[in-house]
């Protein structure tokens, strides 16, 4: 080996394989990777160039230029490594770049000669010569878009199994994607800043108008990106996949404002209410499918950061491990998946009760948050939003919370009022047959209870494992492990509106 501990091609294959090793990703087994990696030598034992070519690359992260390092192209143009087949330029980005990767998100540098899409003989597998892009299968060149308004979410099925494999996307054209994914940004913010703008979609441009909703209108709390997105380091236009990904292959609702009308605020503001904080600011239940297992943690005031992992260290304070937790009719599948939550998640309390979420394990966590749907432009409760390792992400805006809990309790009272008065056959108009036409058309809003704007200020997250139309999982009750997030603040503040305006349990229509 060289004096400067980087193998070349006339070294060992043991000693090449070693100094490769140490520059995987982790996200593959070391069993695995240790296993593509050696056959990759091999192959390229007789073609001295392009595995200097490799060793240069890797050892130096892509910093300094190389050629392509080509292996033949099998018949059906996958690889077969340790009885796992996959295609070759992806298995190996994966191993030494983007462990999350799927094949879809693989576009070759224009100065690959042999890059998969070319249908060459040989195929290059040097992993710096490809580029992540969002799902460049699907051609959408006959929309038109508007190139300045740069997203850094995706909207694509993308799951982790247990072999060490990812699910392809799930991405149809004219079908209403239910995954939105957050990669981690390039600019992360500091755990101490106070007020950052999450990487998340820039305002839409469309009338604020909500008139057509059967939603509340909501505005956006401190730190929404409708006052911040272009100020936000997060958004990088200059970067392929930043510039072209998401606006390519998930054009821009055309009702988006529907759901979330956008008004300009200031970041700063006065406390929502001047009682006392709780003394724990959130309580966290773990579950195993639809069996909450152990006692539920309470988070102290006192510690605004706290971290919920999967390893067996006694929970207390700002750590809830969830590793020490037993289960009974705990399953293999739950116990594989609990293998995988490893350094879990950290959740922070910003201001009055702004939750962010930083993800520390090596696999994604799926979260349900009214904040994001608003944010990608959802209506409520219509996504479910997967956050990458790594990734500091804002997932709930107190202020925002509490407009939609004093307005949803406004419309339940307004509505049950003239529900009954529509009951009564009070409510003259066209349209109005003795009453019951408008009757059933507030029958829905009417039909709002406490339990319903409970969940505005709950959080729900999935660790490994997805959920929602686009999985085998329905349900967040379906997947292995999960955990829900009671945002004591945010109840504080409900429990002061339904002082103000009590609303009656829903009754059905006589």
């Amino acid at each position: 080996m060289s004096i400067t501990n980087t193998p070349t091609s006339n070294d060992a294959c043991l000693s090449i394989v070693h100094s490769l090793m140490c520059h995987r990703q982790g996200g593959e087994s070391e069993t695995f990777a240790k296993r593509a990696i050696e056959s990759l030598v091999k192959k390229l034992k007789e073609k001295k160039d392009e595995l200097d070519s490799l060793i240069t690359a890797i050892t130096t992260n892509g910093a300094h230029p190389s050629k392509c390092v080509t292996i033949q192209r099998t018949l059906d143009g996958r690889l077969q490594v340790a009885g796992r087949k996959g295609f070759p330029h992806v298995i190996y980005a994966r191993l030494w770049r983007w462990p999350d990767l799927h094949k879809n998100e693989l576009k070759h540098v224009k100065y690959c000669q042999f890059a998969f899409d070319l249908k060459c003989d040989s195929v290059c597998v040097n992993p710096y010569h490809y580029e992540r892009v969002v799902s460049p299968g699907i051609d959408l060149s006959g929309l038109s878009l508007n190139n300045s308004a740069t997203s850094s979410t995706m909207v694509v099925k993308d799951e982790y199994d247990f072999d060490g494999q990812q699910s392809l996307p799930s991405i149809e054209a004219g079908h209403s994607l239910q995954t939105i994914q957050h990669p981690p940004s390039s600019s992360r913010p500091p755990l101490s800043e106070s007020f950052a703008p999450p990487a998340l979609l820039p305002p839409p441009e469309a009338s604020t108008s909500a008139s057509a909703s059967s939603f509340p209108a909501i505005n956006p709390g401190s730190g929404s990106a409708s006052s911040n997105w272009s100020r936000n380091n997060n958004f990088t236009p200059t970067i392929p996949h930043h510039t072209n990904g998401h606006l390519q292959h998930h054009p821009p609702m055309p009702h988006a404002t529907h759901y979330w009308p956008v008004h300009n605020e200031l970041a700063f503001q006065p406390p929502i209410s001047n009682h006392p904080a709780p003394d724990y600011w959130c309580s966290i239940a773990y579950f195993e499918m639809d069996v909450q297992v152990g006692e539920t943690f309470k988070v102290p005031s006192s510690c605004p950061i706290v971290t919920v992992d999967g390893y067996v260290d006694p929970s207390g304070g700002d750590r809830f491990c969830l590793g020490q937790l037993s289960n009974v009719h705990r399953t293999e599948a739950i116990e594989r998946a609990r293998l995988h939550i490893g350094k879990g998640v950290q959740l922070e309390c910003k201001g009055e009760g702004d939750v962010w979420v930083r993800c520390l394990s090596d696999h994604a966590v799926f979260v349900q948050s009214y904040y994001l749907d608003r944010e990608a432009g959802r209506a409520p409760g219509d996504a479910v939003h997967k956050i990458y390792p790594s990734a500091y992400i804002k997932v709930f805006d107190l202020r925002q919370c509490h407009r939609q809990m004093q307005q949803q309790a406004a419309t339940a009272q307004a509505a049950a009022a003239a529900q009954a008065a529509a009951v009564a056959g009070n409510i003259p108009g066209p349209g109005s047959v003795g009453g019951i036409a408008p009757a059933i058309s507030l029958s829905a809003a009417a039909g709002i209870g406490v339990d319903d704007l409970r969940r505005l200020c709950i959080l729900r997250m999935s660790f490994v494992k997805g959920w929602g139309p686009d999985y085998p999982r329905q349900s967040i009750k379906e997947t292995p492990c999960w955990i829900e997030i009671h945002l004591h603040r945010a109840l504080q503040l409900l429990d002061e509106v339904l002082h103000t305006m009590p609303i009656a349990d829903p009754q059905p229509l006589d």
